[in-house]
């Protein structure tokens, strides 16, 4: 029963996508939702700094577009986001990353489609019964667990790029202190040296 169960769990057809993109200014990822009503979950986080993000930083924006062109799903001036949204009609949805800032981010994006027959699949379609309602139910459920530990994989990504990049800074910093303190420690004993040397040159005289 419970190998039956995990087969069919494995067979179920969903749409999934995982992936990585560069934003310089736009960029869209296109999903078909074969059925009205299903659950379109997903998330996002801009994982590579190539500058450290500041306050007045403006952030990525994030838009989802309906096969109608209405507006699904948006957000404005963040790193990153979970989205949860119930497809108002089948087609094909559009997912777009805007980038104000001149420098490239990349984007850790993952979407998931799901679908579990409703009342209307069982009457339409007899091979639909209700421990196949159950599967898909549980599916959703574990498939809920793989987007959440996506998403934290991927802030902690994030948190480790910036680490990093901090890091490095510090260093440039450190490194740079150094050397501007080696650079005036010369400068005042070559300048010592010769005002000695002035002096002694006077004392002669």
């Amino acid at each position: 029963m419970w190998a039956l169960m995990a087969l069919l769990l494995l067979n179920s057809v969903t749409n999934v996508s995982s992936l990585s993109l560069t934003v310089n200014k736009a960029e869209c990822v296109y999903e078909y939702v074969s059925s009205e009503g299903d659950t379109i979950t997903g998330s996002f986080v801009v994982v590579d700094h190539q500058i450290f993000w500041s306050s007045e930083h403006p952030g990525i924006d994030f838009t989802v577009t309906s096969p109608g062109g209405i507006l699904a799903h948006s957000v404005k001036g963040t790193a990153g986001d979970k989205f949860e949204f119930v497809a108002p009609k089948s087609g094909m949805y559009k997912f777009c990353f805007h980038n104000p800032s001149s420098t490239p981010e990349t984007v850790s994006f993952y979407i998931h489609v799901g679908h579990i027959p409703n009342e209307h699949d069982l009457a339409r379609d007899v091979h639909v019964d209700p421990i196949n309602v159950k599967i898909a139910e549980l599916r959703e459920a574990l498939e809920s667990i793989t987007s959440e530990q996506k998403y934290l994989k991927a802030r902690e990504d994030r948190h480790r790029h910036t680490n990093e990049s901090t890091r490095r800074r510090v260093i440039g910093y450190t490194m740079g202190g150094y050397v501007l303190l080696t650079l005036v420690s010369v400068f005042q004993v070559v300048y010592i040296r010769r005002l000695f040397s002035k002096s002694v040159g006077y004392n002669r005289v």
